[in-house]
């Protein structure tokens, strides 16, 4: 498996707990330092995950290198790797297949719940996600999709949580790999985007949801082993 890191302080997380357990090996592009932002090629590796972070997909001209990270996605896809993108992983996948990405009508940060659409039980990688459930959100841009494309999942404020798209790549909206640390880093980092808003939580009701977070690891892990599943029956 192979990550895509977008700042420090979003960091795998409960993904690495996942390979560590199974016996796979990890590595990662840290897109922000430059001397080890190197893609690899794609014979290196067998599942993509492109992390969260704050910077929007249109960000190319403060961050260039958004353009070649993108290319890498396409060739990734076109590769028929597997690839699960989070929350901007997600975003921009969206852009690469031709989805367009925009301002979201409410930010969605802190834990709110998504339900599955009946397209979304349909699929290949997603079908074993609880009907509904807690995730915890980030987020300030969402996006429309193209034709050909699955639509997985909605919560109240946003109308597109998850997609699949050739049964090979999956979007995320939502953070299913968040720990408590990782939160309370993101409210170190963009505290500045907790403004008010209905769908926009304190850090005293972000942290400290253990039973939240068990509940969105447990469902990483059967998203990871649907994945791996997958990859084991193409050989």
């Amino acid at each position: 498996m192979h990550y895509l890191q977008h700042v420090p302080f979003e960091t795998p997380e409960k993904i690495a707990d996942w390979v560590q357990d199974n016996g796979f090996t990890l590595s990662g592009t840290l897109l922000y330092e430059q001397e080890h932002s190197q893609f690899p090629l794609q014979s290196d590796f067998d599942l993509l995950i492109v992390l969260g972070g704050p910077m929007s997909v249109h960000d190319e001209v403060d961050f260039p290198w958004l353009i070649q990270e993108k290319e890498f996605i396409n060739e990734t896809i076109a590769h028929k790797k597997l690839v699960l993108g989070i929350c901007l992983g997600a975003q921009l996948i969206a852009q690469v297949i031709g989805g367009r990405v925009y301002k979201n009508p409410h930010r969605e940060i802190g834990w709110f719940p998504v339900k599955m659409t009946a397209e979304g039980k349909a699929t290949k990688l997603l079908q074993h996600l609880p009907h509904e459930f807690i995730p915890f959100h980030w987020h300030g841009e969402t996006f429309q999709l193209p034709a050909g494309v699955k639509s997985a999942a909605l919560s109240l404020s946003c109308a597109n949580q998850a997609f699949e798209y050739q049964g090979h790549v999956v979007g995320l909206q939502f953070h299913l790999e968040s720990s408590n640390d990782s939160i309370e880093r993101l409210i170190s980092h963009c505290g500045d985007e907790m403004t008010a808003g209905a769908y926009t939580q304190q850090a005293t009701q972000m942290l400290d949801q253990r039973a939240l977070l068990r509940q969105s690891n447990a469902i990483l892990v059967k998203l990871l082993d649907a994945m791996e599943e997958s990859y084991r029956l193409s050989k």
